[in-house]
């Protein structure tokens, strides 16, 4: 699971108010990360609805040169599989970017006026999306530049681009990436290339119906192929060495070849050996295989994220979009934040659960800070700040799983600058005062908390498929909102203080709930056009999560709704309350999950998650544009280079890229090998 969407608005309205870090005491999450130096620039520029910041990564000049070699050529691995993730987004994505990129870098075209202008910030729109369709609402982005323009500039560059490539950038065909309306044949309606464009949800779900997985230790079929029809008939293109995308998976293979002999440690280099092989052949046997070595591979300062993932892409939940990441351990953090780990089972314990879905033994939880190297794929631009893996819900079980949090990604969100949101939109100064001393601290652990105890806990019934077969289209919203549920919960426990993870539980539970439902009914609001349906699953949950509670809290007042001076807030009147209805709220989505009842995730997230209150939506819309911080955020890599002496590496030094622009024309460059 990806900590992406869950909590990105939530620290993009922290960092845009600057909240003061508690930096009071000594427990684990309450003291300030010292990584950044305090000359360093963040931002890199913006455009569109986007912030472009760098990250830095301390720690790296401790390593060994050996170490320094592994990530370095695990970060080449990733990038070298970057045309994938664009291949995956859509169909025409890469003759899009190279058609583009070729008016881009042209001498022969004349760069100013407007029409360049909106061509410029087209590109870079579609650079951080990989791709034409929006990286979080996944509505296609039209360009402002007129189809005549684009005629103009492809002729005077040389550039091609015909046809329904052409055609799609200005029509309304393929309109959403992933279109999971309750009306849709979500498959055929879904533009991203996980499946032919004439597959049909009926179909799909017919194909992968009909294949027969052990109960117990079952394959996530359908991961890394495209289900396409040849013939009339539905076959699968296996991503593998000689099959789809085989020319980049090659040089995949090729990077982490150079890896493997660098391992920090045998079981290092038996899961490498595993990757490779899992790239040459396709095989989910060997896929799982190699997830157990890695989840199970503990030791070591280097580790990694690389592989097709996480399934929000696909409608059907199948399919895993291609994403690297290489983490350097921060080990400070980390000892501090084991202790949610070795408290696991008793938070399962003691949680509202049913009886019968609680997990009798919690196994193998770990939960890390790391520093980032590198990132690729699904994972770049836009990136996420904590990631829970395996997916695989048997391995997870049987073997454990690995959390980490992206401590150098979370600290630059939090020192790139702010504004004057929070003030805004909270409904009074105590709010905004519980928010400036514990909104971070409040952030920080309800990630731990959602990754840690949240997607670890639970159980589902025997006999009852996984959520991707029984809850269907819902399945990816309720489990994100399941893991929320279980942080919530917890945020206003004393525990966490008896833990010594806060000094004062009250306070920090206090504003983390202020900040979860001040997003989920109205902040969040700002990343939708007018008019647009909420869709995007994490955005889905916290919206249901909060809307649900509201709803439930009505005859207690729990959650006031006020009116003031023209403008709306949500005011929380009782906090033990509002805690007592999360807890319910998780208990029932548990077990939507554990008995998979489709048609109460179905009720739970049509009625609450969806649809969207225009009047407050217009409201929020107004008031938001006074400020000029864009709602969306993401990164360019730093670079991590090698100083050689003829063949031989001898060290590395780091360097940050001039601009977004660059690193996105050196990416394309270097590491694009397919058509």
């Amino acid at each position: 699971m990806k900590y992406k969407g869950v909590y990105a608005l939530a620290i993009a309205a922290m960092v845009a108010v600057g909240c003061a870090e508690d930096k009071k005491g000594d427990n684990a999450f309450a003291k300030a990360e010292k990584t950044a130096t305090t000359d360093f620039d963040f931002t890199v520029g913006q455009f569109a609805d986007i912030k472009i910041l760098r990250y830095q990564i301390p720690g790296f000049e401790d390593l060994t040169l050996k170490e320094q070699k592994l990530v370095y050529y695990m970060t080449q691995a990733g990038l070298a599989g970057r045309d994938i993730m664009w291949a995956q987004n859509y169909r025409h994505n890469l003759a899009i970017r190279e058609a583009l990129e070729t008016v881009y870098t042209s001498d022969k075209v004349e760069k100013t006026g407007e029409e360049w202008a909106q061509f410029e910030t087209y590109l870079k729109r579609i650079w951080f999306a990989n791709g034409i369709h929006h990286h979080y609402s996944n509505a296609k982005m039209k360009p402002a530049f007129s189809p005549e323009y684009l005629k103009k500039v492809l002729a005077e560059s040389g550039a091609t681009l015909e046809g329904e490539a052409f055609d799609v950038l200005f029509n309304d065909k393929d309109s959403k990436k992933v279109n999971l309306s309750k009306d849709a044949d979500i498959v055929l309606e879904s533009a991203i290339n996980f499946y032919g464009p004439d597959v049909t949800t009926a179909e799909a779900e017919q194909f992968y119906d009909a294949i027969k997985v052990d109960a117990n230790e079952p394959i996530e079929k359908g991961l890394n192929t495209r289900l396409v029809k040849e013939n009339g008939k539905l076959v699968e293109q296996v991503y593998k060495s000689g099959g789809l995308y085989g020319e980049a998976i090659d040089n995949i293979i090729g990077w982490l070849e150079k890896a493997k002999t660098v391992a920090e440690n045998e079981q290092q280099e038996k899961a490498l050996g595993l990757l490779i092989e899992y790239y040459q052949t396709g095989s989910l046997d060997t896929w799982d295989d190699y997830c157990i070595a890695w989840a199970t591979s503990t030791e070591g300062n280097i580790d990694w994220i690389n592989g097709f993932i996480e399934v929000y892409n696909d409608p059907k939940g199948y399919k895993g979009s291609y994403e690297t990441i290489v983490q350097i351990k921060d080990f400070d953090m980390s000892k501090k934040m084991a202790v949610l780990s070795t408290e696991a089972q008793w938070f399962e314990d003691n949680s509202p659960l049913m009886p019968e879905h609680k997990k009798e033994t919690v196994k193998g939880v770990s939960y890390k800070t790391v520093i980032v190297a590198g990132e690729a794929g699904d994972a770049s631009p836009s990136t996420p700040i904590g990631v829970n893996l395996p997916n695989n819900n048997w391995i997870r079980q049987t073997h454990g799983s690995k959390s980490v949090s992206l401590g150098n990604i979370i600290n630059a969100y939090n020192n790139a600058g702010g504004s004057g949101r929070l003030k805004e939109f909270a409904h009074d100064e105590e709010e905004v005062a519980l928010e400036e001393q514990y909104g971070q601290l409040g952030d920080k652990l309800h990630t731990a908390l959602h990754e840690v105890v949240g997607h670890a806990s639970g159980q589902i019934n025997k006999g009852v498929g996984t959520p991707k077969e029984t809850l269907k289209r819902y399945k990816s919203t309720i489990e994100e909102g399941r893991a929320d549920l279980f942080g919530l919960y917890y945020l206003m426990d004393p525990k966490l203080q008896e833990l010594g993870l806060v000094e004062d539980w009250e306070k920090t539970g206090k504003a983390a709930y202020d900040g979860y439902i001040r997003n989920g009914l109205m902040t969040q609001l700002i990343r939708l056009e007018l008019g647009d349906m909420v869709e995007e699953a994490h955005m889905v949950n916290r919206q249901w999560v909060s809307a649900w509670s509201y709803e439930r809290g009505l005859e207690d007042n729990v959650i006031e709704k006020v009116t003031r001076d023209g403008k709306t807030y949500y005011n929380i009147n009782d906090y033990v309350k509002l805690r007592e209805i999360f807890g319910e709220l998780l208990r029932e989505t548990q077990r939507i999950t554990s008995e998979g009842d489709y048609e109460a995730a179905k009720n739970l997230v049509e009625d609450y998650g969806v649809q969207v209150d225009q009047d407050i939506h217009k409201e929020v819309l107004a008031r938001n544009s006074q400020f000029k911080s864009a709602p969306y955020s993401g990164f360019v890599n730093p670079a991590i280079v090698p100083t050689m002496d003829g063949e031989e590496i001898t060290g590395f030094s780091i360097q940050q890229p001039e601009s977004f622009e660059s690193q996105m024309l050196e990416y394309a460059s270097k590491y694009g090998s397919l058509k």
